[in-house]
């Protein structure tokens, strides 16, 4: 099923120590940024990428979306300075409805198989998010001190890319505005509504870069990937 996907890339390096957005960072002779459009760039069935960027870093976005062949960039938004406020830019360039996609401009390494199941869940229920179990034993201490040993098999580690039916997405960013609500992700906005948000189990590997040890995860990530393509 055809699908349209939003990227938020109006970041920074701060956590990274890049002093400049961390997407422009390489990995292999590539940028962050390339690596994680050409997932979608090679995936048939979608068929539009909108892009939110900061105004002044536009122009480089485009040298190397012309450098590296990515054709599929329909719109740019100017990213904001929250991921709501960016992706709500996205909501507004986007104009063709159907099923969106929401992808961390910094995640690289999804599967297909994954973008596969989250279309087609988002497709029959409306929302749909990217996630893996938690491996380690999880503790419930929000001052410091250890009140619960949280079962972890009801736990989640929350990933993107998070799919949704364009207009629950909409109204879900229509009814924060209004209450002037701020989330951390957007499959926090359509359950504050109500709307069952269903888990698609992905992969460890779909790391996102956020600091220099991600950084060597993902050439050696990047290594594995090229050897498999190459079998």
């Amino acid at each position: 099923m055809d699908y349209t996907v939003m990227i938020p890339a109006a970041g920074s390096g701060r956590r990274m120590g890049a002093g400049y957005n961390k997407l422009f960072l390489t990995l292999g002779e590539k940028p962050i940024l390339v690596h994680t459009l050409e997932v979608f760039e090679k995936d048939r069935a979608c068929t539009g990428i909108v892009l939110a960027v900061k105004p002044e870093e536009r122009p480089s976005i485009q040298d190397d979306l012309n450098r590296f062949g990515i054709t599929k960039v329909i719109g740019f938004a100017d990213g904001g300075s929250e991921r709501q406020y960016s992706v709500a830019a996205c909501l507004k360039a986007h104009v063709t409805g159907g099923i969106v996609l929401v992808h961390d401009a910094a995640r690289p390494f999804i599967r297909q198989f994954v973008i596969d199941e989250l279309v087609s869940t988002a497709a029959k229920f409306g929302a749909a998010i990217a996630g893996v179990k938690p491996k380690d034993t999880m503790k419930f201490a929000p001052v410091g001190i250890v009140e619960e040993t949280v079962d972890r098999d009801k736990l989640w580690i929350i990933q993107t890319p998070q799919a949704f039916s364009f207009d629950v997405l909409k109204e879900a960013f229509n009814k924060a505005k209004a209450d002037d609500f701020l989330g951390t992700d957007e499959s926090m906005l359509v359950e504050r509504m109500g709307h069952p948000v269903r888990i698609v189990e992905s992969t460890y590997d779909n790391v996102k870069m956020t600091t220099t040890e991600d950084l060597v995860f993902g050439e050696i990530l990047l290594q594995r990937r090229q050897q498999e393509d190459e079998k």
